[in-house]
């Protein structure tokens, strides 16, 4: 029963990426030079209104705080982030949204999906030679979230409960979302 329900669920996902058009590499790309915002908006109010219904669920008891799971950060992270990044910039897709685009016959999004999993498989190869490396030594703390969640191993780098935190960070995002222009005019 859990791969269906993974599957339907990642199967609503690809479809509402692709109805935002963020299976369309020419979207994010504009996003990314910030000149046509309308993806933009439409990621910042998923991400704000999802941590708000997380975090209002986690504080109503209908989320179990136990089913958390905080990685570790450490500097491989941060530099995994800046190439997936610049990946991301050059190739158009991440990696749902090239799954997403894949899934629609683009070939260049099937070329974008092998080249993550070479670089997955490199990573894999090399990990025993970087595990003890200061790449993958932890910054700030190592499994640390932004407030203190009730009920969680974990600690805060702010005293302030992370529950609340993350509902209000939620509506600043949609507020965000909500008031960005959705076509950056540039002056000339």
């Amino acid at each position: 029963m859990n791969i269906f329900l993974a599957l339907l669920i990642g199967g609503l996902f690809g479809f509402a990426l692709d109805r935002v058009r963020a299976s369309n590499p020419n979207y994010i790309v504009s996003m990314l030079k910030l000149e046509n915002l309308y993806l933009m908006k439409a990621i910042l109010f998923a991400i704000g209104f999802a941590s708000t219904l997380m975090f209002l669920g986690q504080m109503l008891g209908l989320v179990e705080v136990g089913h958390m799971s905080v990685k570790a950060s450490y500097f491989g992270v941060v530099l995994g982030g800046i190439i997936l990044g610049i990946g991301w910039a050059v190739s158009g897709y991440c990696p749902g949204t090239g799954i997403a685009a894949a899934a629609s016959g683009r070939i260049d999004a099937i070329t974008f999906i092998l080249g993550g999993l070479l670089g997955a498989f490199a990573y894999m190869l090399f990990y025993d030679l970087l595990i003890d490396t200061a790449m993958m030594n932890s910054l700030w703390g190592g499994k640390v979230t932004l407030g203190t969640v009730p009920g969680s191993k974990f600690e805060g780098v702010f005293t302030i409960r992370g529950d609340v935190l993350g509902i209000v960070l939620g509506f600043v995002f949609m507020f965000v979302a909500y008031k960005l222009p959705e076509k950056y005019k540039k002056n000339k």
